[in-house]
């Protein structure tokens, strides 16, 4: 008996690992509390069921191990312990669920909508504003505390899987539909947000921050979110806006204020003030904006960036010091 549920056991001081700014077992939000309560739920009804099974499986083993067993005693051993018990604890848990699940579906008052598109391999975010304008940035969200946000999840590619398990559950980004979910955040901080559905080699590096700010602030930082990007302010970046352009740069990004209009690649209009670079695989300094720059494909397997190794340094530390400076 011990030799088989000692593996078990040692499972359970594991438990103390599941915490931290990417764990379902620590709820920031409404809808994580739900789905922890019922992951809770389940290892209870699980454990309770396993109890059940083990007493009898003792009981007939060790206790009455040499006592003939009656065939009716056996029979309710049998269908109570081994079928009803488990039924009805199974089907009370099935219930449950689908209680929950009409719950984490109520869309009903909703104030901010974000469109959040899943690429290989990054992230397009959209916020819609109250004026009908449309707020882009990439591989970051932020959101205020306490109010209820409704996300479209889309993809151009392969299928994603949007998934912030601090928050809540994770739903599929699929190519020509558009899913829905609904997160109410509970506690400021930052939290991690990955993919959750293999969606190609560098899918290890499609991560996103996620940032729960008090109401205030999140109104504040959307309002600069919104504005153009601030001209250069020294010669440095003056240089490294031109060299931006003059290496096509501006094809594929934008940079709202500049003739960066590009569609494909993220939005680079503020991305100095992000969290991170590569959709969560670099910090975002000097330094790093340089490197990317340079070893793209190093750094990130296939993605569909190309390397401007070939530059010269002076233009790459502009370019870095241009974009490092635009939060």
């Amino acid at each position: 008996m011990w030799r088989s549920s000692r593996p078990a056991i040692l499972l359970f001081p594991l438990l103390s690992g599941c915490n931290g700014p990417q764990s379902a077992l620590q709820p920031a939000g409404i809808e994580a509390e739900r789905v922890a309560a019922l992951f809770w739920w389940m290892t209870g009804g699980g454990i309770l069921i396993w109890l059940v099974v083990m007493g009898l499986f003792i009981y007939a083993t060790h206790i009455r191990r040499h006592k003939e067993h009656s065939v009716r005693r056996t029979r309710w051993l049998i269908l109570g312990g081994g079928i009803i018990f488990p039924t009805v604890v199974l089907a009370a848990l099935l219930v449950y669920g689908l209680i929950l699940m009409a719950q984490l579906r109520d869309f009903s008052g909703t104030t901010l909508k974000i469109a959040v598109s899943g690429e290989q391999w990054w992230w397009r975010v959209r916020y819609a504003r109250e004026d009908g304008s449309m707020v882009e940035l990439a591989n970051e969200i932020r959101l205020p505390v306490g109010e209820r946000v409704a996300f479209e999840l889309s993809s151009p590619d392969v299928i994603h899987a949007f998934w912030i398990p601090s928050l809540g559950g994770k739903v599929d980004m699929i190519p020509g539909r558009t899913t829905q979910m609904i997160l109410e955040p509970t506690k400021p901080g930052t939290y991690l947000g990955a993919c959750a559905e293999y969606c190609g080699s560098a899918h290890a590096l499609m991560k996103f921050d996620v940032v729960v700010m008090e109401k205030a602030a999140f109104a504040e930082w959307l309002e600069r979110q919104a504005a153009p990007a601030k001209p250069p302010q020294d010669a440095t970046a003056q240089q490294g806006l031109q060299a931006f352009l003059a290496n096509g740069c501006g094809a594929c990004h934008s940079v709202r204020g500049t003739e960066a209009r590009g569609q494909v690649g993220p939005d680079l209009t503020h991305a100095g003030s992000r969290l991170s670079l590569g959709a969560g695989t670099l910090p975002t300094n000097a330094e790093t904006f340089s490197r990317w720059i340079g070893h793209t494909d190093q750094l990130k397997p296939d993605v569909r960036m190309p390397a401007f190794g070939m530059l010269p340094a002076d233009q790459l530390a502009a370019m870095a010091r241009y974009l490092s400076e635009l939060e």
